[in-house]
């Protein structure tokens, strides 16, 4: 499988999902609800209450606003955005003086994050259009990177860590929540274009992630929490995808 045939398939994918509103195929009906399946990733019902319902999607595996102690002020970056709902999130906790980008390589997710900031009025976000691997981003100008089940879908991790080393600042930190294998996954599933959409073919074995972070320069690499992930996979992988929540800081030279 070639890198651009994969970044294809997944960009189509996800550009039908804005398209549609939901996760699942256009054609049918989401079970669980939205709000319900939110709150399996991570987020309270609070949250999901407090956001614009259209940047619900039912997309992710976590909360990485939850876990990022967010300080109003704070500039804030969130790859792979979506909808918009961890900008929204995390909007709220920087306040007026902070601000949010949110990055996404498909249009039609920006325009829908967009449309709901304009129609809820929300003065401190912005989303530009570009992909992880080479952002639209300045060099040491955001305190914190946040990032919900995108980084998997990546073919070059390596880059997007190096990336988001990059533009963040001396001191700053990243969040992500993500799905990390344990074990070897069958060359099958590997090779499928859907289990790459699904965030499992291009998901790397737990201590590979967490070396390929130390890789682009972070340091202090832990893992805040995990849990067994299993919304969504077939059965022969279950108890081998697991979703992890990831802290690392760009130290002070």
């Amino acid at each position: 499988m070639e890198e651009k045939e994969i970044k294809k398939f997944v960009k189509k994918r996800y550009s039908e999902i804005a398209k549609a509103g939901v996760s699942c195929c256009p054609s049918c009906e989401c079970e669980p609800s939205l709000i319900d399946l939110g709150k399996r990733i991570g987020y309270s019902e609070e949250d999901l209450r407090n956001v614009p319902e259209a940047s619900n999607m039912g997309l992710g595996c976590g909360n990485p606003v939850a876990l990022a102690t967010l300080k109003e002020g704070n500039t804030v970056l969130d790859l792979g955005s979506g909808g918009g709902i961890d900008v929204f999130l995390a909007a709220k906790k920087v306040g007026p003086k902070g601000k949010v980008i949110g990055v996404d390589m498909t249009k039609e997710m920006i325009k829908r994050a967009e449309s709901a900031a304009k129609k809820y009025g929300y003065a401190n976000v912005e989303f530009r259009l570009g992909e992880i691997e080479n952002l639209p981003v300045e060099d040491s100008s955001v305190d914190v990177i946040i990032s919900n089940c995108v980084i998997n879908l990546s073919t070059d991790k390596e880059k997007v860590f190096c990336e988001a080393y990059r533009v963040l600042k001396a001191g700053g930190k990243i969040m992500i929540s993500d799905l990390v294998t344990e074990g070897e996954l069958p060359e099958r599933i590997k090779k499928s274009f859907d289990a790459w959409a699904g965030c499992v073919a291009g998901a790397l074995e737990k201590n590979e992630y967490l070396d390929t972070i130390r890789k682009a320069g972070f340091k202090k690499v832990k893992v805040v929490s995990e849990s067994s992930y299993d919304i969504d996979i077939s059965e022969e992988l279950k108890g081998k995808i697991t979703s992890v929540k990831v802290e690392a800081y760009k130290v002070s030279e």
